[in-house]
């Protein structure tokens, strides 16, 4: 909205409106009913004075700016201009106030109300509400919001991925100021973070509130992205939060402590990665959950019939990574349990601790190690590490307030500072790069 201030300018007749200022209350009652104040009139019909830049009859084109000017001695002093979603042009007048210009690209496929308010010279107020369509995208640039509608468990990051490539810091700035996301009850300040040309994540600073709902959509319908890509209009996403559940995983001590909602619930004995499969640190957020899995070591790169081929029926498998890391039962190594590390880099358990922490798990939900000799989750290549960066790294993948990854990429396997800043119980250790490819480990040695 463009309220612009009135200023004397040449023609306006300055005294006699200091002089109506200046004159006895009675005077000034007498303008208030009509009797000679030009600032006291009823705004006229400005119509015949006011042009702007549409298609006559038609539609205007929406990369083309909106031009409104005024004839004769009138001169504009204000321009509201808005379109049928309630949002504002910017504009720019000229010195002269006798012409005015939008500086912000209209919306494709939009209706537009304009109110122009003029000046005569006489001092006359006019006012002309103009109304026009733009023509609609010839292609439309879609956002789909992840994941599914469901319920969650607090370290699940808000997806957006792209019909198109967005590029250049400027296009990507729009996307994402135009990519909103609410939570009730409030979360803690939130940022996109550019994974790739096409993909974005979304998450707070800490961890999502317990039992929250949060609400993901786009407002970039019509809205110019680049020369000739509009964005469409699509569909929001609505997800929930559960508890606040946490499996933290001490590979020093080889225990795993499971909380809720800052509670600790049970305490289990676990094995994680013997030297050489070493299991992840950092933290993880649970990606599926399969009752069981057949695990071949041939899938993760590991000969058959070497030293350390396995080919494993395994129930209650919790994933963590997409190459295969789990939380799983492990009744082979129940020995080792609460002992040694034995497995190829997955957390192995007794069935009937495996069991209980399926049941008891959603996706969503935090699993975290520590004190490993394995690298950190790396953020984006292998489920949601997202929470391995600190908030700082993670808000310098931002178009608005970092950079947003302009240079192609915001780098999906280089590894950051763990933590969340400014929450003490995601703490991390100093993440080591991981090589692209690193295979997975997934279960423990057989006997």
């Amino acid at each position: 909205m463009n309220h612009l201030p009135s200023r004397p300018r040449p023609g306006r007749r300055i005294p006699l409106r200091r002089a109506l200022l200046a004159a006895p209350l009675a005077v000034g009652l007498a303008a208030c009913s009509g009797g000679g104040n030009p600032l006291a009139s009823s705004p006229h019909d400005a119509a015949a004075k006011v042009t702007y830049t549409a298609a006559k009859g038609g539609k205007a084109d929406p990369a083309k700016p909106l031009e409104v000017s005024v004839k004769g001695g009138t001169q504009i002093t204000d321009v509201t201009a808005t379109d049928s979603t309630g949002r504002y042009v910017s504009g720019q007048l000229s010195a002269d106030s006798k012409h005015w210009h939008s500086t912000t690209p209209l919306a494709a496929g939009s209706h537009y109300t304009v109110r122009v308010s003029t000046e005569d010279s006489g001092g006359r107020p006019g006012r002309k509400t103009l109304t026009f369509d733009t023509t609609a995208a010839t292609s439309g640039f879609h956002v789909t919001f992840g994941p599914d509608a469901g319920t969650y468990g607090v370290g699940e990051p808000i997806t957006a991925t792209l019909s198109a490539p967005v590029k250049d810091r400027a296009s990507r700035a729009i996307v994402e100021s135009h990519l909103q996301v609410s939570a009730n009850p409030s979360a803690a300040a939130g940022s996109w973070y550019w994974v790739d040309d096409k993909t974005l994540h979304y998450r707070p600073s800490t961890y999502w509130p317990a039992h929250a709902t949060i609400t993901a959509r786009s407002t970039l319908s019509g809205v110019q992205i680049t020369k000739g890509l509009y964005g469409a209009a699509d569909k929001p996403l609505t997800i929930h939060t559960g508890d606040r559940i946490e499996a933290l995983t001490d590979a020093s001590t080889d225990q795993m402590t499971f909380k809720d909602d800052g509670k600790v619930v049970r305490t289990f004995p676990v094995t994680t990665g013997k030297p050489g499969f070493d299991t992840r640190n950092g933290i993880k957020v649970v990606l599926d959950k399969e009752s069981f899995v057949q695990m071949r070591s041939e899938t993760v790169g590991i000969a058959a019939g070497s030293s350390d081929s396995y080919d494993l029926p395994v129930y209650w498998a919790t994933r963590v990574t997409w190459s295969g890391e789990y939380v799983h039962a492990a009744p082979w190594s129940v020995g080792s349990q609460g002992y040694a590390n034995v497995s190829h880099g997955c957390t192995g358990m007794s069935t009937d601790d495996a069991h209980w922490f399926f049941d008891h798990v959603r996706v969503g939900d935090i699993v975290r190690v520590v004190n490993s000799h394995g690298p950190t989750m790396t953020p984006f290549d292998n489920g949601f590490g997202d929470w391995n960066l600190t908030w700082a790294q993670w808000q310098k993948g931002s178009a608005l307030t970092g950079d947003g990854g302009a240079s192609g990429g915001a780098g999906s396997t280089g590894g950051g500072t763990s933590g969340t800043g400014g929450n003490s119980d995601q703490d991390q250790t100093t993440p080591v790069d991981v090589p692209a490819g690193d295979p997975a480990r997934l279960s423990p040695q057989t006997a």
